[in-house]
């Protein structure tokens, strides 16, 4: 297959272009290194893609329609996988016309952009956050998700729905993936494993917001980059999946783990709850285990030993 993988130069477009790359597809990656954080860090994900026959890279933003017109032209693609977002929930409170420009025209160029040029199969990253604050657990696929609680969650699910429409008009495939926490080696140095392992690690106090109650489906990077590519092989119609472990760990379990994996003690420092924080999130896997044959394998524990390992061999910022 020719591949457009959007975001490819991120934590998990990066998986995902290796995986893609190594079984033999064709991977065009686009991506704008933008500063959300160090560009460097980036341009090492995707550093042995770079020179071969099967990987290129294409530096830009999806909110430039001439240049997705250009990529298009030039290439004919078997399928769009649409990972490019502007990312994090607390960041979205103080920019939510930044989110809405990335994460919903952005997405629509890209639909546009499929619908002129034949592209019948698209694959869509959205999140839990969709779901809000849905008291209902573990979260399923079929429940109503109209009261996401965040500017980034809004736009993820105004994604989907753009995605339903383009379905219905002009007979694209679409899947959307309601990815649940991923983490792994090559995750964003600010989300919540990285960046406490590294405060833990460097004797730096631990912000822990709320009483560490909350909970959250934390889903190895290896489960859901399998999951991903089942989405690929078998997208038709439109389907909406959760990608999760479908088990929950609270807050403060997760920092004693990173102590134990560390041989370190946090320091904590307590902080009231944030606004747009999520309770709890938690998937329901059934329909992504019997429609992709989806199996989440890698355990918190195992996976927390494994990131400790990468970030000791890697140790940048």
């Amino acid at each position: 297959m020719v591949i457009l993988l959007t975001g490819g130069a991120g934590f998990i477009g990066s998986h995902l272009c290796d995986r893609l790359v190594g079984e033999g597809h064709r991977v065009a990656c686009l991506d704008n290194f933008d500063d959300f954080y160090d560009p460097r860090v980036k341009r090492r994900n995707i550093r042995e893609a770079i020179g071969r026959g099967e990987f290129e890279l294409i530096e830009g933003d999806i909110r430039n329609n001439q240049l997705i017109a250009r990529i298009f032209r030039r290439q004919s693609f078997d399928v769009v996988v649409h990972l490019a977002a502007r990312a994090g929930v607390r960041p979205s409170i103080d920019y939510p016309k930044l989110y809405e420009e990335v994460n919903v025209q952005g997405t629509i160029n890209l639909l546009d952009a499929c619908r002129e040029y034949g592209v019948k199969s698209f694959v869509f990253a959205s999140s839990s956050s969709v779901y809000g604050g849905n008291s209902k657990v573990p979260f399923s696929e079929e429940d109503r998700v109209e009261t996401p609680i965040s500017p980034y969650g809004a736009t993820k699910r105004a994604a989907e729905l753009f995605c339903h429409t383009y379905h219905r008009l002009f007979d694209i495939n679409v899947a959307c993936l309601r990815y649940f926490t991923v983490y792994g080696p090559r995750q964003r140095p600010e989300m919540a494993i990285h960046k406490f392992t590294r405060l833990i690690d460097g004797n730096e106090k631990v912000p822990m917001y709320g009483d560490g109650q909350s909970m959250r489906d934390y889903t190895y990077i290896d489960d859901i980059i399998d999951g991903t590519l089942g989405a690929i092989y078998a997208n038709k119609g439109y389907e909406i999946y959760n990608l999760g472990e479908s088990r929950t760990t609270r807050l403060s379990d997760l920092i004693r783990m990173l102590e134990e994996a560390l041989g370190k003690r946090a320091i904590i420092e307590g902080l009231p709850e944030q606004p747009g924080d999520m309770p709890i999130t938690y998937a329901n896997i059934e329909k992504s285990r019997r429609k992709l044959g989806y199996a989440p394998r890698v355990s918190m524990e195992e996976g927390i030993g494994r990131f400790v390992e990468w970030y000791r061999q890697n140790l940048f910022p």
